[in-house]
């Protein structure tokens, strides 16, 4: 990104900052150079977003793994007689 756009710092930021440039873009008031240049920075930001989208993902996984673990040990407990 240019040095004088933020970086964001949550996914919806960064996606706020996508649908911005998509609009100034399809306004069609800017030269071939900015739209590179918007495009670069778009492109960057949809990396930023894919990167939290795994992280949340990875995150929901080990939350389900630790639920399933809780379960089963649970289970086991209620079953193994004293």
């Amino acid at each position: 990104m240019p040095a004088n756009e933020q970086t964001p710092q949550t996914f919806e930021e960064a996606l706020k900052m996508i649908e911005q440039i998509v609009a100034e873009v399809e306004e069609g008031k800017i030269g071939l150079d900015e739209s590179v240049e918007k495009y670069e920075s778009c492109m960057k930001l949809i990396r930023f977003c894919q990167d939290k989208l795994n992280q949340a993902e990875k995150r929901i996984e080990i939350i389900e793994k630790t639920a399933q673990a809780e379960q089963t040990n649970s289970v086991t407990e209620e079953k193994t007689p004293d």
